[in-house]
C-alpha cells in the first residue's frame, strides 16, 4: 500500500448586545480595515458563528455546539479573538486561556481532544485578503490578547487542508509530534478498499463474521437517544481498562471530560446529517447475547467523517479482532451516505495506517504576547521537536509513557496529554 504524506507547513452579522462582555478593541488601518476584538462570552456572537461554521471545510471543533459543550464545563476563561471589517465578521479564532506551570497559553477551545483546527472565516475574508494574517494583522491580535494570555498556542492545524490554504499559515509554526491519518471514499466501496488492498481486507472480513457467526451472529448498534449515554459511559470504562494495562494515563477520567462529550451526544442538524458526536457499536448475539467487545464515536461535518475515539473488551471475542470489524461495518453504512473522507483522526497506530492511504501532517503555531510568552515559545517548540524525536524511537517512547503514568495518575486535563 502506498501511502501519501501531506507535509502542509510549507505548502450579514447579528447586531448582538455587547455591552455586558469585557473585549479589547483595536482599530485597524493596515489590514484593509480590520477590526480586532477579544470576547470572554461566546453568547453575542452566536449569530455569525454559526454563520461561519456553514463552510464544510471549517472544522467541527470549532463549531458553535462543540466550543460550547468544553466552554460549560472545563471552566476555563474564554477569549475569543472576533475579526471584523467593515461591520462584518471576517474571523473568528475560539480560544480560551490555560494556565500552567506559570504560563497562560490561548488555545482553541477543547483542545486537546481535538483531531483537527482551522478556525473559521468568511468567504469575503477568503477571497479578498490575499496575504490573510499578515505581520501587523498578527501584531494586533497580540495587543487585543495582552494582560489575557501570554502566548496563542493553536495546536494540530492543517496548514493546507482539502486543497485550500489556511489563512494562518503564516503565523510561526512548528510540526505537530502527531499525524492524522485518513481514507479517501472513491467512486465505490471496491474501489476504495483497493486503497487499501481490497483482497486482503474483504477476506479478513469474511473470517471475522465466520467467527461471530458460530457463536450466533453481531449487529451493527448506532445508538439511539435512549442508547448513546449508556454506551458512552461503557466508552470510558472500556478505556479505562485499556489504558491502564498500557500503562498509560487516562485522557478521559477527568468528570470535566466525561461531562461535555455526553453534551455533545444531543448535538444534531435538524433535518441535517452533520452530528457533533454518534455512537457505534458491534454487538453480539447468541453466546455473548447483548455483550459489546467494540465502540467508536463519529462526528460528520459535510462529507467528512472523524472517528473521534474508540476502544475495545479485550476479554470478550478478541480472535474476530472486534475493533477491526466495527471500522469495516461503519465505513461501509458511510458508503452509502454521500461521505467523501473518513478521518481516523491524529495519533499514530497499526490499525490506522493498515486503513489509510493518506497522511496528513499538522503544525502548532505560536504566537508569543508577553515576555514570558516568547520563552514559552521557544520552550513549547523544544518539546514538540524532541517529542517528535521520542515517537521515532519506539522503545523510548513507551519507557517515557509508562513513567509518566506512574507520576500522573490523575492525568489533569489542563495539561497536555498526548492522543490515544
Amino acid at each position: 500500500m502506498q501511502r501519501q504524506k501531506l507535509d502542509i507547513a510549507n505548502m450579514p452579522a447579528a447586531n448582538a448586545a455587547r455591552e455586558d462582555i469585557a473585549s479589547a478593541a483595536v482599530p485597524s488601518t493596515a489590514n484593509g480595515g480590520i477590526h480586532i476584538e477579544v470576547f470572554d462570552s461566546m453568547a453575542p456572537l452566536e449569530a455569525e458563528w454559526r454563520a461561519l461554521e456553514r463552510d464544510d471545510l471549517a472544522s467541527l471543533h470549532q463549531s458553535y455546539n462543540w466550543c460550547a459543550a468544553w466552554a460549560e464545563t472545563s471552566g476555563h476563561q474564554l477569549a475569543i479573538v472576533h475579526g471584523s471589517f467593515n461591520g462584518r465578521t471576517a474571523f473568528i479564532l475560539p480560544l480560551e486561556i490555560i494556565r500552567s506551570k506559570g504560563v497562560r497559553r490561548a488555545e482553541f477551545i477543547g483542545a486537546h481532544h481535538s483531531n483537527i483546527n482551522t478556525g473559521l472565516f468568511s468567504a469575503e475574508f477568503l477571497e479578498t485578503t490575499a496575504d490573510r494574517m499578515t505581520a501587523s494583522l498578527q501584531a494586533e491580535i497580540v495587543q487585543a490578547l495582552r494582560g489575557k494570555a501570554d502566548l496563542m498556542l493553536l495546536r494540530n492545524v492543517p496548514v493546507t487542508w482539502r486543497g485550500r490554504t489556511s489563512p494562518l499559515a503564516s503565523l510561526p509554526a512548528v510540526q505537530n509530534q502527531n499525524h492524522a491519518f485518513q481514507l479517501p471514499f472513491l467512486g465505490s466501496f471496491e474501489a476504495t478498499l483497493k486503497q487499501v488492498n481490497a483482497k486482503r481486507r474483504r477476506k479478513k472480513f469474511k473470517h471475522q463474521s465466520r467467527i461471530l457467526d458460530d457463536k450466533g451472529g453481531y449487529e451493527h448498534l448506532i445508538a439511539g437517544p435512549d442508547q448513546r449515554d449508556a454506551l458512552l459511559d461503557l466508552f470510558f470504562r472500556q478505556k479505562a481498562v485499556r489504558f491502564k494495562a498500557a500503562g498509560l494515563p487516562d485522557v478521559f477520567r477527568d468528570t470535566s471530560t466525561q461531562s461535555a462529550l455526553h453534551r455533545l451526544l444531543a448535538h444534531r442538524d435538524a433535518g441535517g446529517s452533520n452530528t457533533a458526536l454518534e455512537m457505534h457499536a458491534l454487538r453480539l448475539k447468541g453466546e455473548h447475547e447483548g455483550h459489546i467487545p467494540a465502540i467508536a464515536a463519529l462526528s460528520r461535518k459535510g462529507d467528512h467523517v472523524i472517528c473521534q475515539f474508540a476502544s475495545i473488551d479485550e476479554t470478550l471475542v478478541p480472535e474476530a479482532s472486534p475493533g477491526e470489524l466495527l471500522f469495516w461495518l461503519m465505513i461501509e453504512r458511510l458508503h452509502r451516505e454521500d461521505v467523501a473522507l473518513f478521518d481516523f483522526g491524529i495519533g499514530d497506530q497499526g490499525y490506522k495506517r493498515s486503513w489509510c492511504p493518506t497522511e496528513t501532517v499538522q503544525h502548532d503555531l505560536i504566537l508569543p504576547i508577553s515576555t514570558v510568552g516568547h520563552v514559552a515559545a521557544l520552550a513549547q517548540k523544544g518539546m514538540t521537536r524532541a517529542k517528535a524525536a521520542i515517537k521515532a524511537n519506539p522503545w523510548l517512547y513507551s519507557l517515557i509513557q509508562r513513567r509518566r503514568a506512574r507520576q500522573d495518575i490523575n492525568a489533569p486535563s489542563t495539561e497536555e496529554t498526548d492522543k490515544d
